[in-house]
């Protein structure tokens, strides 16, 4: 599936800052990066380190006064899908090591908080099944709008049910954390999303048919915007924190944002 990729954005500070920025697509054996180009305005600094568990790049800049973004891309998704409710939970010992940090509470995610909730909701599943279950849960029950701000948890997300994909993704992360399947944060770009913008889903670690005895990541998105087989990623990470497009150490101004993504 070939996907086009245009976004473009803006922020000043009022004095020479670090900032760290996570944009672009990830060129990793699911998806390949046909065509690129990032256009950026100058700054004292620019370098690129690798992202969490090395999908993707980030690039920290040490800049003063306005800077702009321009960034296009082609990708070419090929990445393997698997009917996830068919799919087997893997005992916590038999995880490999990448995986087991996605089984633990993070910044936005109180996994343990939710034991009791899973067990009481979702207890008759499992694996896959109960992923299916929760996705189509929230789904359900959360209205899709943009009232969370950068320090609102999945707890408070399901106090208000309600919430963006952020929220969702969050959500869906802490349920299945809750129910010790490895899950985490997936900041993507992917067509039908509307309003158009930087995507969140959720991916969750469940049994890799092809390998027996193996695990492998799944994308689940609780908001049903993205479709798994034309998601491109940009990053991971533990939950939002992790894997925003834009992190600023000092103050900032967002002036604009245009993101827009097609097939082709």
């Amino acid at each position: 599936m070939g996907i086009e990729i245009t976004a473009r954005f803006a922020f000043s500070v009022e004095r020479l800052s670090d900032v760290l920025l996570q944009f672009e697509a990830a060129a990793i054996p699911e998806q390949r990066v046909v065509a690129c180009n990032t256009q950026m305005s100058r700054a004292e600094h620019i370098a690129r380190i690798n992202a969490q568990d090395d999908i993707g790049e980030r690039i920290w800049l040490h800049v003063d006064g306005r800077f702009e973004v321009s960034y296009t891309a082609q990708v070419r998704v090929n990445r393997m899908l698997a009917d996830v409710a068919t799919l087997a939970r893997l005992e916590p010992h038999e995880l490999p090591a990448e995986a087991v940090q996605y089984l633990l509470d993070s910044r936005y995610c109180p996994a343990d908080r939710f034991q009791p909730f899973v067990e009481a909701e979702f207890g008759q599943l499992n694996g896959g099944a109960r992923i299916v279950a929760m996705r189509d849960w929230i789904a359900d029950n959360f209205s899709y709008e943009q009232v969370s701000t950068t320090s609102t948890t999945a707890l408070d997300s399901f106090v208000e049910r309600r919430g963006i994909c952020r929220d969702y993704a969050h959500v869906l992360v802490t349920l299945a954390r809750a129910s010790a399947i490895p899950a985490r944060y997936v900041s993507c770009y992917a067509p039908g999303v509307d309003p158009p913008d930087f995507h969140a889903a959720a991916e969750v670690f469940l049994a890799d048919l092809t390998v027996p005895g193996g695990g492998a990541w799944h994308i689940v998105d609780a908001t049903g915007m993205a479709d798994p087989a034309e998601t491109v990623k940009i990053g991971v990470g533990r939950d939002a924190a992790d894997v925003s497009f834009m992190t600023v150490f000092g103050d900032a101004k967002f002036e604009d944002k245009e993101v827009s993504v097609r097939k082709t």
